[in-house]
């Protein structure tokens, strides 16, 4: 009885290391090496406190050694993934720090003149229409100019502007697109120009870009680069 009661306590043991250590497995604070070795010593006490009348049978053994490998496996598997993510973000770096200097777009309807007295800004279609407007408005929210497109074909499509004589050009002005096809109106998605400064990574370990006027953004928000 008491032989028998040791070989279920170990069992048991074993099971629920296994179990603990599936769950677990992207762990940093357990190494494989160390997975492995008290994985053994766990098996070697159960073996030495089986009951002998009734020993563990080759599949039930089998069946363990499996699990172990299963889970030093994953382990295996966990840094490789990790340590491919971390030369991921290097590389997006390395690339992203290629675009400093550079104009980029990215989705808003900011217009800002640049020094040689222009602006310049883009557009996303849904589908083709008959007629496009851009109406530029300055800081008050009053229509300044407007810029007739007239028809374009669905996707993206840039335009220019230069602030029409008796408008100052140092104010914040904005853009609103008017689409439409009859009497249809088409989804549009306005795009802005901005500047890259700089690039950085972020907390979560993504690449972020300093931008002359929207500040911290993300890499992945730039939709097209100048």
């Amino acid at each position: 009885m008491t032989t028998t009661t040791a070989t279920n306590s170990a069992t048991s043991s074993l099971d629920a290391y296994l179990a603990s250590q599936s769950a677990s497995s992207s762990s940093a604070s357990s190494t494989t090496s160390a997975t492995a070795d008290r994985f053994l010593k766990l098996l070697v006490t159960q073996m030495q406190n089986q009951d002998p009348l009734n020993p563990m049978d080759n599949a039930q053994v089998t069946s363990q050694m499996a699990q172990i490998n299963t889970v030093t496996g994953i382990d295996k598997l966990n840094t490789t993934v990790q340590n491919i993510g971390s030369n991921f973000g290097q590389m997006q770096l390395l690339q992203a720090a290629n675009i400093v200097g550079h104009q980029v777009l990215i989705g808003g309807n900011q217009l800002n003149v640049a020094s040689n007295g222009s602006a310049g800004g883009a557009y996303d279609l849904d589908a083709s229409a008959s007629n496009v407007n851009v109406d530029v408005l300055d800081s008050a929210g009053s229509v300044v100019d407007t810029i007739k497109q007239g028809a374009q074909d669905s996707g993206r499509h840039n335009f220019s502007w230069t602030p029409p004589s008796g408008t100052s050009a140092n104010q914040s002005f904005t853009f609103r697109i008017t689409a439409t096809s009859g009497s249809t109106t088409i989804n549009s998605t306005p795009l802005m120009l901005d500047q890259v400064n700089a690039v950085s990574t972020s907390s979560s370990g993504g690449v972020n870009v300093e931008l002359t006027h929207n500040g911290t953004t993300s890499y992945s928000q730039i939709k097209a680069v100048g």
